[in-house]
This record gives structure tokens, C-alpha cells and sequence, in this order.
């Protein structure tokens, strides 16, 4: 972030860290890797051609990114997106997104990515909720540099789509790999819990369900129970 506000890091570049202290997760949560095993990537983005009122398209771009790694090694038929920008394989948790923008009135100045992965953990934190790693997953130990470089390739594809005018598209895709989408889960809003049937995510980047009613959420409004 302070590359970037000092005009040293332009878009694409991307910084990988091989241990990491303070990491950040949503809603305030924190977000803790093992040194030197898992992803851990924060990536510079300039989305010049992009409005304010887009910045889910962008958060769309780099949860599928993170769904075309993973699944390329961890299946596709098990690895979705849970809403709004978790990364899960089966019902457990092996990624998260956090992107922090950066604005000079209505221009959108840059945003970074930051994506964790994990890759070779083995053992999590008992605060972490139902992790899991690829190497978990598949019994084999990987480079994470190499994922890393190979998230970098995935990044730019789906984002030349953003910028080709695919939003659409995008949405549509990040849909088809939504987390327990036609399936009914319990929801927590306002200390109640209730049971909905995930149906969508909106191109406002509210979560779609139904139940008696059809219902809508922004994000930080519920809270998953699982």
C-alpha cells in the first residue's frame, strides 16, 4: 500500500510474502499463515476504466482468479466462491480476498488485491473456522511461489475480461460457482437465525435468497451459520 501511494508500484505489480504478522481478514478479522507455506499475495490494481459504483465487478475478477487456481488442482466440482469473497473447497475454508481501495474524488486512484491461499498448512490455529490446504486436499506438498506466479496468469485473464466490457460475463460465471447456491443455510442477521435458500448474487454485489419471500443483503448485514 505504501508503494503504491508513492507511485513505486504500478498496476500488475504484485508482492508475495513469505511470512506475514498482521494479516487481515473481513470484518475486522484477522487472517494467519504458516512462514513460507501458503499464498499470501497482495497485487496492485489500477482500474482506470472502471467506475466507483464497480467495485464488486473487481472483487468478482479476483475471487474467480483465485476459483481458476484452485480448481485447476483441487477439482472444479468442489471448489466454489462463498459470498461475498471466500475461497472454499467442499464446506471448508482454503482462501480469502481483502481488497483496499484508494480514491482521489471520483477517480479511482489503485486498489490491492490481497489474496491468502492455503497451500501447504497443515496445522491452523483452533480459532480457524474449518480450514483447509491444497496440500490437505491432495496428499502432495507444492511451491507456493510458483502458485503465486500461476494466480498472477489466472489474475490476468479475468481481468482482461473486466476490462473487455465482460462484466456480465463475470458475474455470470461467479454465480455458477456460488457456495450452496439452490441449497438452503442458516443465516444469523440481528442476533436471529433463520433458514433462506441461497437463489444469487446481484450485480450490486448483494447476496439473493429465498424462503416465504424473497430476500436481499448487503454485505456485512448477516453473518453465515454453518
Amino acid at each position: 500500500m505504501a508503494q503504491a501511494h508513492a507511485g513505486m508500484a504500478l498496476h500488475g505489480t504484485q508482492f508475495f510474502a513469505r511470512e506475514q504478522w498482521a494479516g487481515k481478514g473481513q470484518r475486522g478479522r484477522s487472517w494467519t499463515s504458516a512462514p513460507g507455506e501458503n499464498i499470501v499475495l497482495s497485487t496492485v490494481l489500477q482500474p482506470v476504466n472502471l467506475l466507483i459504483t464497480q467495485q464488486f465487478s473487481l472483487s468478482i475478477t479476483v475471487a474467480l482468479a483465485c476459483h481458476d487456481l484452485f480448481s485447476r488442482y483441487a477439482g472444479a466440482e468442489e471448489t466454489s466462491i462463498k459470498w461475498p469473497n471466500d475461497l472454499y473447497w467442499r464446506d471448508r475454508k482454503a482462501g480469502g480476498i481483502l481488497i483496499e481501495n484508494s480514491f482521489k474524488g471520483e477517480q479511482w486512484a489503485f486498489a490491492i488485491a490481497g489474496t491468502g491461499i492455503n497451500i501447504n498448512q497443515a496445522s491452523f490455529p483452533e480459532t480457524a473456522r474449518n480450514p483447509v490446504s491444497l496440500k490437505q486436499i491432495t496428499g502432495r506438498p507444492f511451491d507456493a511461489a510458483a502458485l503465486a506466479r500461476e494466480l498472477g496468469a489466472c489474475l490476468d485473464l479475468r481481468y482482461e475480461q473486466l476490462m473487455s466490457g465482460e462484466a456480465v460475463h463475470l458475474l455470470s460465471a461467479y454465480n455458477a460457482r456460488l457456495y450452496k447456491r439452490h441449497q438452503s443455510v442458516r443465516l444469523k442477521k440481528d442476533n436471529v437465525v433463520f433458514e433462506t435458500v441461497v437463489q444469487a448474487v446481484a450485480a450490486t454485489g448483494d447476496l439473493l435468497t429465498r424462503d416465504t419471500m424473497p430476500r436481499s443483503f448487503s454485505f456485512g448485514e448477516i453473518e453465515w451459520i454453518i
